[in-house]
């Protein structure tokens, strides 16, 4: 895999969301920014974009047509990632996804899946932390 990273100082913040959803949808392993201080102490974020080597164009046009970037970087990064697998919850709301992460074959961390809880949470009109804590509740009494 590789890590790209782009320097960005000068770009409306509202469009880091839509830029990272972009980079996402066309396969991107991973997506985050870091904000640092650039030169002449101007503030701005540096994009990180963690990828198979084979997305690597994809990427670059993404990040080269959405972005300010002059520029892009590249690392060859080794990943270890852990086992995972899922489980379903009952909730009031209805089911939720559990993704349930193995190391050595034993659970090391359950947590409910972000897009069912505020899926269900929209469905019903209630506040997406109730969903969460809900199903945290019933990972914890399982255990």
């Amino acid at each position: 895999m590789i890590m790209i990273q782009a320097n960005i100082d000068d770009m409306n913040p509202e469009l880091y969301s839509y830029v990272m959803d972009r980079l996402f949808d066309s396969g991107a392993s991973d997506v985050y920014l870091t904000p640092v201080i650039m030169k002449k102490g101007r503030p701005g974020i540096v994009v990180n974009v963690l990828v198979k080597k084979s997305l690597q164009q994809t990427m670059e046009e993404i990040i080269f047509k959405e972005t300010t970037t002059f520029g892009l970087r590249y690392q060859s990064v080794i990943c270890h990632r852990l086992k995972r697998t899922f489980e379903k919850v009952e909730t009031p709301w209805g089911i939720v996804s559990v993704k349930i992460s193995h190391f050595k074959d034993l659970p090391a961390h359950k947590a409910p899946e972000y897009e069912d809880c505020v899926r269900l949470a929209s469905e019903h009109q209630i506040p997406a932390k109730d969903v969460f804590q809900y199903v945290q509740n019933k990972i914890t009494q399982d255990e």
